[in-house]
């Protein structure tokens, strides 16, 4: 009764206030579509997002990508386009990539994720978990696409410890740039639905100009053990979020437990801290899946019901409200991607194919 509660609570007042220190207070927002994200080819499922934090060639500051999932036969693994959307809503077509034309491996092809980020130099990074038809029988390892800020694949980060990437976040130094990637493949495909603990987290470290292709200095597996396993409905369920704090810790939505996790020293560790400690276990997480990092406090959606749930990030649940109102129940794993800006928080809702903001007053 007292979640039925909460619940509907949440439902009336729409959600709560984002003051600049990222705590939600109890008042009345507004939820807007900001616009569709289904392009000309029919791609949909819009699953990672990013604002363009600096204005270099089609990129434009302020804007927010978007990456599609699934195509237009609403076949998982195999959706190929970013899209560039406005705050007023225009929309464009950043990057439609073709698997048979990319400049270096991705192994399976190309099915864009939620692992996705833009860097201040103008590069443009997006994770690739490819199928054949949709199933998670045909997934194969994928990769890590790079493109520049005219939305062409100049490279792509592939490898032994890249299987699946499924979430990604970056700590952005100018000259150096630290990538923090959820891998979700590993033997998940061979498991067939069964519950396997090979989840990683790893942190790919770049060196970074505005005139040359990112190059890897070195990849560190930082994170693992994370439950993971294929799933008829959402191709593959395990570690999605991912999202860092200023003092160095990297919390991770673990979504099949329920669970946001903390790795600490997640920029300089050399081992991996195994599936981390655990900041807060149920208490209103339901399949948390996206994830950001507002000051002192963490923000994940639930994936079974559409709520998105405030915490501090020493444990304490600060307030919980509906964004997906679009089924009945709500949730359905409609909720994937998110990121803050001055207006409010962008989140897609892959059951409309939008993308909205949470305003702020």
């Amino acid at each position: 009764m007292k979640q039925l509660l909460r619940r509907l609570l949440a439902c009336a007042s729409v959600l709560l206030l984002f003051a600049a220190s990222g705590v939600l207070r109890a008042a009345n927002r507004t939820i807007v579509t900001v616009a569709s994200t289904v392009p000309g080819n029919g791609d949909l499922n819009p699953y990672g997002v990013a604002i363009v934090p600096t204005s270099v060639g089609k990129l434009q500051a302020g804007n927010i990508l978007v990456s599609n999932f699934n195509n237009s036969a609403n076949l998982q693994g195999t959706g190929t386009t970013i899209m560039d959307i406005a705050p007023n809503g225009t929309v464009s077509v950043f990057a439609k990539i073709d698997a048979s034309t990319l400049p270096s491996p991705c192994p399976g092809g190309v099915g864009l994720t939620t692992a996705l980020v833009v860097l201040r130099a103008g590069w443009v990074i997006v994770g690739s978990l490819p199928t054949t038809d949709g199933t998670s029988a045909t997934a194969q390892a994928g990769c890590l696409l790079v493109l520049n800020s005219e939305g062409e694949v100049v490279s792509s980060i592939w490898g032994e410890l890249i299987n699946g990437p499924w979430d990604m976040t970056a700590l952005d130094l100018g000259d150096k740039a630290s990538l923090f990637v959820t891998n979700v493949l590993n033997g998940t495909v061979a498991a067939n639905g069964n519950l396997v603990d090979e989840g990683t987290v790893i942190r790919i470290d770049l060196s970074v100009s505005t005139a040359a292709i990112p190059t890897i200095e070195s990849i560190t597996t930082i994170g693992s053990g994370f439950p993971e396993r294929t799933d008829p409905a959402a191709l593959v369920i395990g570690p999605t979020g991912v999202g860092l704090a200023g003092s160095g810790t990297l919390y991770v939505a673990d979504s099949l437990n329920n669970r946001i996790a903390a790795i600490p020293n997640a920029g300089s560790r050399t081992t991996s801290a195994g599936p981390g400690t655990t900041v807060l276990s149920g208490e209103g997480l339901n399949d948390p899946l996206g994830l950001i990092v507002l000051g002192s406090n963490i923000l994940t959606v639930n994936g079974n019901n559409g709520l998105l749930i405030t915490l501090s990030t020493s444990g304490t649940v600060l307030g919980e409200g509906l964004l997906d109102t679009s089924g009945m129940p709500p949730g359905a794993g409609a909720l994937f991607g998110l990121a803050d800006a001055v207006a409010g928080l962008y989140f897609v809702d892959d059951a409309t194919n939008t993308l909205n903001l949470l305003t702020r007053n």
